[in-house]
């Protein structure tokens, strides 16, 4: 499966893109930090699967999750935000899963094996 990760800050992709690394089976295969590069990206890499900073510069959220729901082929979206309380809202703006960044990185890696299966391909946006 292939994974599209958008994050504005190199700390937070670096952190993702070892984790992810030590899973077998899974690859990381691009990165963007700006929301206005994401979809290019996504149309681009065609990821199964996309971890979405809720607060990525550039492009609202909400905007780029309406705008990722009208491809033909969607890709599943976990979006990851810094704040609780923003559960609700990532959910009703179109993403599939949302991961409080604040959560032990053990959480991403269950939902991310949840929504994801188990040999997913990872391509980091960020």
């Amino acid at each position: 499966m292939r994974v599209l990760l958008a994050d504005s800050h190199c700390q937070v992709r670096w952190a993702l893109r070892t984790a992810i690394h030590e899973e077998p089976g899974w690859a990381v295969t691009g990165e963007v930090s700006r929301g206005e590069q994401c979809l290019s990206r996504v149309l681009a890499l065609k990821p199964d699967l996309i971890l979405l900073e809720w607060d990525l510069p550039g492009r609202p959220a909400d905007q780029l999750l309406s705008a990722l729901h009208a491809l033909p082929a969607r890709p599943r979206i976990i979006v990851l935000g810094s704040r609780p309380e923003l559960r609700e809202t990532a959910l009703a703006a179109g993403a599939d899963e949302f991961v409080c960044t604040a959560e032990p990185p053990e959480q991403l890696l269950d939902v991310l094996h949840a929504r994801g299966g188990n040999q997913p391909e990872v391509a980091l946006v960020t």
